[in-house]
């Protein structure tokens, strides 16, 4: 490799991508265009970037294998800024594998931090630190330890465990330091930020507070009972009632919560829970038996005793009722939580982020753009969307929440 493309590379590594261009901007040849692509990345020039990419891919053709396998992982790094998450990540996989066997442990590294940082992205929890096993921190170079971090602390911040979340993210910090690469440091500090800002709203006793992550954290561990309406659930310290696909039962819960430990009149808990202003002997009917299906999701957590004019929740371990509510509560706010991130994405990518389809991912932007909370540009396929400010709270408890077990 002659020494202009050596150059280059060093100053790709060092976050330089104009004085990469300096060296290689004008050549033709594999090398100089999967260096341009990664340059052009850089900038921010993500289609460019892509196309030159591909185009350094095919000329290193089926005789370098490593070559190949490095431009797709570079390819798979433009496509998750773009956020194309539909892009084949079986070809990630087997350039990793081919990485893997041709010894070159760091470029492997950083497929596999790829591909984490991806399923982090879709909410895939578990996946997400599988991909991360087995891939030692230790011995990389600087950016990528501060990028491995970044993903660890991005798991233990929708887990809600601030004080692994902080660990990373001081692990980051200093490996984003000693790589000496700005924009890497501005991500850590970026990420950092979640743990210091709102993240939920505590609702108890008519009273109302935001709490931070690790707040949140405490409450959860001190043996309360929580009617939890981030992630759909009622627990304590020992046990959850997951509620997600009980939205009535739910409902009833966060009134009772909310009321604690007062009672709910009947036709309160009728005229919230079922969205209407007139009460006959069929809304009597159908509370009762709402009421019957919550004691027994509650069973073992809390029950729900009739009182003269309503229910009342009556914890079976806890002292203590409260609710905890997202931060802000509006129709499409996990939608606005992805697009929080300050990246520009797509109605597909954005519909595989919320587990939804593509046409209620539009709907949602449609009615926050109506608002003035989002904003696109492009046309057709190439229409995106992204956030005019970034909010002043932590997204963590708005976005589409991770299995129970999490």
């Amino acid at each position: 490799m002659d020494s202009l493309i050596t150059a280059a590379g060093r100053a790709l590594a060092a976050g330089d991508p104009l004085g990469a261009l300096s060296r290689v901007a004008l050549r033709e040849d594999a090398p100089a265009l999967a260096l341009r692509g990664i340059a052009m990345a850089q900038l921010g020039e993500l289609a460019r970037a892509k196309e030159l990419v591909r185009r350094a891919a095919r000329a290193f053709g089926p005789r370098e294998p490593v070559a190949r396998a490095r431009c797709i992982v570079a390819e798979a790094e433009i496509a998750l800024a773009s956020r194309d998450l539909g892009w084949p990540q079986e070809a990630l996989e087997a350039a990793c594998a081919t990485l893997e066997a041709h010894d070159d442990r760091v470029n492997a590294a950083h497929a596999r931090y790829l591909a984490a940082r991806r399923l982090l992205l879709l909410g895939r929890l578990d996946e997400a630190e599988r991909a991360l096993a087995g891939t030692d921190a230790t011995p990389l170079p600087a950016a990528l330890a501060a990028a491995r971090e970044l993903v660890v602390a991005g798991i233990a911040l929708r887990r809600l465990h601030a004080n692994a979340a902080r660990t990373a993210l001081d692990k980051a910090r200093r490996a984003a330091l000693a790589a000496g690469i700005p924009a890497l440091s501005a991500e850590v500090d970026s990420a950092s930020r979640s743990l210091h800002e709102p993240a939920a709203r505590l609702l108890a006793r008519g009273r109302e507070r935001f709490l931070r992550l690790d707040e949140i954290e405490a409450l959860l561990a001190s043996g309360t009972l929580v009617v939890d309406a981030c992630r759909h659930a009622v627990r304590d310290a020992g046990a959850v009632a997951a509620l997600a696909t009980r939205p009535v039962p739910f409902a009833l819960a966060r009134l009772l919560g909310e009321a604690w430990p007062a009672d709910v009149p009947r036709h309160a808990l009728i005229a919230q829970a079922f969205r209407t202003r007139y009460a006959d002997e069929t809304h009597r009917a159908r509370l009762r038996v709402e009421i019957g299906r919550l004691r027994t999701l509650l069973r073992g957590l809390a029950d729900v005793r009739a009182t003269r004019r309503g229910f009342v929740l009556a914890p079976r371990r806890a002292r203590e009722v409260v609710v905890l509510a997202r931060p802000v509560e509006e129709p499409h706010a996990a939608a606005l939580a992805v697009l929080a991130d300050g990246e520009a994405w797509s109605s597909s990518a954005l519909a595989m982020a919320l587990g939804a389809s593509q046409r209620t991912a539009q709907r949602a932007l449609d009615a926050l753009a109506a608002a003035g909370k989002v904003q696109s540009f492009g046309q057709g396929r190439a229409r995106r969307w992204v956030t005019p400010s970034v909010p002043g709270f932590t997204t963590a408890l708005l976005l589409p929440a991770p299995p129970s077990g999490d």
